[in-house]
């Protein structure tokens, strides 16, 4: 090669045998025809190339070896769509019969060092960053780190079947996932194969996992509810179509939990719904994947999982895997709900593969790309406009803290890109308040535009009641003796409380939560014991969809009240319950 212009001055035959003259004639004309020049053809001698031919051209390779046809082969069939779903043997029959050896040059390098699912490699100066490598061995790599002495790379696949000195070849594409209709109600790793022993999945198309995300004029206002079921979260910090709301709080606080009722309360609604799990265990995993079979609602769920026995490389491509196969229902015009569960963990994981291939570090030890790395994943959550389908996707991503921290830096820098968050707090939790939200420091910023006319109404003043009673709670504690004013308002605190206490895995409609902030918000439930508003609470639902069918049902469809709808709802409420505290009374 010509170091002052790059331009090859050598071509070199391996093969086992010499060339005849007419095999050299085509092979000269071949080099003239490709770099526009004519080029001397050196032979050398190669036992092992048996009857084929390896041309090399500088770093360009031309590989008419039986080794060389067989990875040509082997790189078609692993990137064939599968439409059909059909076996793996008869999709390799396929791929046999038609298969036809390229001679594209292909630039190859050599491993220069491996170690925990990341490589060195050099001699592939054409690399560009995120582009994927074929390794000799069968595996592939993404690159991710461009230097002066090579390449670093993350390997997909068993590092032990990498070493020092094996060749690396250029595929000059893109990371990509398979996607389809076929996904869903399956269980899949961070490369899309199916892991949940259902056999193959049909995919309809291959998309890359990162992609811009849309832009402002593709956009539309967030201003469509996706209701999660739970009272505490649709009354006070709604979620619209399109935005990303962050549940965060400490471990084992319930954020898998609030996601896991949000599927939940999707599976009639159409919207399609993607759970990635990023280092969880395998059984926290199949405990959800259970959970959501016995409620009917895996049917329009898809589950990307990157446990923690699993190499970072794939913990760190999970999400974007996911956020694809929500790209590719989106793009259909259809909702979809993704959560990421949890991003400190994939912080974590992109951290580790970056100390391994030698990044400098910043804050924490973590790369300085790392805010990048969430921000160009959460944008692509939106609602797209009319000319684009009119789709949406919602991301609801899970960062843990520790002691209750969100001043640390991947919390601050997820609160940053998000449009809200859902702040757990410990002590709520293990005072029995589920989910443990915390009004004062939790805050949806599209807010009220992402409810009905009818939820709004009846939540009235819900939150800044709230507050108030949790700083009359802590004043009180310090007083001997209160008022009967200063009583009432700590009944009717108590009585919200408890009120938003809501069971596991049991999502209220849209009409239920109606009537239960109506008469919450009414002070209906002041006369009730504490331990018994809930189950007053039920006993309401029960008689107002026997009494009220109508009303109810009017309240789902219609998603607004007239004046006297409203009178009548909260009359009929008041009546029962002022009958039921009353019987309650005469019992005691």
């Amino acid at each position: 090669m010509n170091r002052e212009t790059g331009a090859p001055t050598e071509a070199l035959l391996y093969a086992a045998e010499p060339p005849s003259l007419e095999q050299r004639a085509r092979f000269l004309a071949f080099l003239e025809s490709r770099y526009g020049k004519e080029i001397p053809l050196r032979f050398v001698h190669d036992e092992s190339k048996g009857t084929g031919f390896l041309l090399v051209v500088g770093s360009d390779q031309y590989d008419w070896t039986l080794s060389g046809r067989y990875r040509q082969l082997h790189e078609t069939i692993q990137g064939a769509a599968n439409p059909e779903g059909k076996t793996p043997i008869a999709l390799i029959r396929e791929k046999i019969e038609s298969f036809e050896p390229s001679a594209a040059p292909r630039e190859v390098g050599r491993v220069l060092r491996v170690a925990d699912h990341t490589a060195r490699v050099s001699g592939l100066g054409g690399a560009f960053f995120g582009e994927i490598l074929y390794f000799e061995s069968g595996i592939r790599g993404m690159v991710r780190d461009l230097a002066p002495d090579g390449l670093g790379c993350i390997l997909f696949g068993d590092d032990r079947d990498v070493v020092e000195g094996s060749r690396v070849y250029r595929t000059e594409r893109e990371a990509g996932i398979p996607v389809g209709e076929g996904f869903l109600g399956r269980v899949v790793n961070a490369l899309g194969v199916p892991i949940d022993g259902q056999g193959p999945i049909a995919s309809q198309d291959f998309l890359p996992m990162e992609s811009p995300a849309p832009g402002i004029l593709d956009r539309e206002a967030v201003n469509e509810p996706l209701e999660t079921g739970l009272l505490t979260i649709d009354a006070m910090f709604p979620i619209g179509k399109g935005q990303r709301e962050l549940i965060i709080g400490d471990r084992q606080t319930g954020k898998t939990t609030i996601a896991l009722d949000t599927i939940l309360n999707q599976k009639d609604s159409g919207i399609v719904c993607i759970y990635v799990a990023i280092g969880q265990k395998n059984s926290s995993v199949a405990r959800l994947v259970e959970t959501l079979r016995r409620a009917d609602a895996m049917k329009t769920t898809v589950v990307v999982s990157a446990s923690a026995g699993e190499s970072s490389s794939l913990q760190y491509i999970a999400p974007y895997a996911g956020c694809a196969m929500g790209e590719f229902f989106m793009r259909q015009g259809k909702d979809v709900l993704i959560i990421y569960d949890d991003l400190s963990k994939h912080a974590v994981a992109y951290r580790t593969l970056c100390l391994l291939l030698g990044r400098s570090p910043g804050r924490e030890a973590y790369p300085g790309d790392v805010f990048y790395l969430h921000s160009r994943l959460l944008e692509r959550a939106a609602h797209l406009s009319s000319a684009k389908g009119g789709g949406s996707m919602t991301a609801l991503p899970i960062v843990e803290t520790q002691a209750g921290d969100v001043s640390a830096y991947i919390p601050t820098n997820i609160i940053s890109i998000t449009d809200g968050q859902l702040f757990l707090e410990t002590d709520l939790f293990y005072e029995g308040q589920r989910p443990a939200v915390n009004v004062g420091q939790s805050v949806s910023r599209v807010g009220s535009q992402a409810q009905t006319r009818a939820k709004k109404e009846a939540a009235g003043t819900i939150r800044l009641d709230l507050s108030q009673y949790r700083e009359m709670e802590i004043f009180t504690q310090f007083a001997s003796e209160l008022d009967e004013v200063t009583k009432r308002q700590l009944r009717y605190g108590q009585s919200l409380m408890q009120l938003l206490r809501q069971r596991q895995h049991a999502p209220y409609t849209s009409a239920q939560q109606v009537v239960l902030l109506t008469a919450g918000v009414g002070h209906l439930f002041e006369e009730f014991e504490p331990g018994r508003v809930r189950t007053a609470a039920q006993e309401l639902l029960a008689h107002m969809e026997k009494a009220q069918p109508v009303l109810m049902q009017t309240i789902e469809n219609r998603g607004y009240l007239t004046e006297e709808e409203k009178k009548l709802l909260l009359d009929e409420a008041s009546a029962f319950l002022r009958t039921l505290a009353q019987g309650e009374k005469k019992e005691g």
